[in-house]
């Protein structure tokens, strides 16, 4: 294959995954706290030796939108949701995770935990218990915990010391990689839940720009493939 073949293959290659990650953001439209990826197309380009440089598109990093999701009240009373910047600290198998999806509520052992089990965290890392006997539970700005008027705890409130560096391991749980440290300008909304921030429109769009991008790239490839095979077949014949 020449160098058009492979410079056209390559870029199929980063529109396809960029086309699984516009899915998989237009399947999250509706996920609570979940944050739109994008892809970012880079250059790579190989100077040769005695000859012009050959140039390759990549598609192998992903971007994150940290912009803030529309919050929707839901007067549930352990429903959080984090206006400005700053995350959830939960506990996970695999250590301590953020996440900016606060649906959560009571284990049998009175920890405050995830949907999925996961336990929340303070700002020391504890985790924070509801006393099963507590009536009423008012949840400050600030993330402390008050039951029937006593204070019980405080939901920790932080933010990661470098936003490039946090990776993403599942829809709504980052890895902060390079440490966090507590969230200065964020506050807790009782009986709020953050929405999610994909733009369910604008990502159908993109996603029939990518089809026809690569159907386009796909019809190039095609017509050089029928190019090369009639330039052998004129070559066989002229022999």
């Amino acid at each position: 294959m020449d160098s058009t073949g492979y410079i056209t293959l390559t870029r199929q290659s980063g529109l396809m995954r960029e086309m699984q990650v516009v899915a998989n953001n237009i399947a999250n439209s509706a996920t609570s706290g979940f944050r739109q990826e994008g892809v970012v197309f880079s250059e790579f380009v190989k100077g040769m030796q005695g000859g012009p440089s050959l140039s390759m598109g990549q598609a192998n990093v992903r971007q994150t939108s940290f912009e803030q999701g529309a919050l929707t009240q839901t007067g549930g009373t352990f429903d959080l949701a984090i206006e400005g910047d700053g995350y959830f600290l939960v506990q996970t198998p695999n250590g301590e995770r953020l996440t900016r999806a606060g649906s959560f509520t009571p284990n049998a052992e009175g920890d405050l935990v995830t949907p999925d089990g996961y336990q929340v965290l303070d700002a020391g890392g504890a985790p924070v218990f509801i006393p099963p006997d507590a009536g009423t539970i008012a949840i400050s700005p600030d993330g402390t915990i008050s039951a029937d008027g006593l204070l019980v705890g405080q939901v920790g409130l932080v933010a990661p010391t470098d936003t490039v560096g946090m990776v993403r391991e599942t829809g709504v749980m980052f890895d902060a990689q390079n440490g966090f440290e507590p969230a200065g300008n964020a506050r807790v909304m009782q009986g709020f839940i953050e929405a999610s921030n994909v733009n369910p429109i604008g990502q159908l769009a993109r996603m029939i720009e990518i089809q026809r991008a690569y159907e386009m790239g796909q019809n190039f490839l095609d017509s050089e493939d029928e190019r090369v095979r009639r330039a052998m077949d004129a070559m066989l014949k002229s022999q």
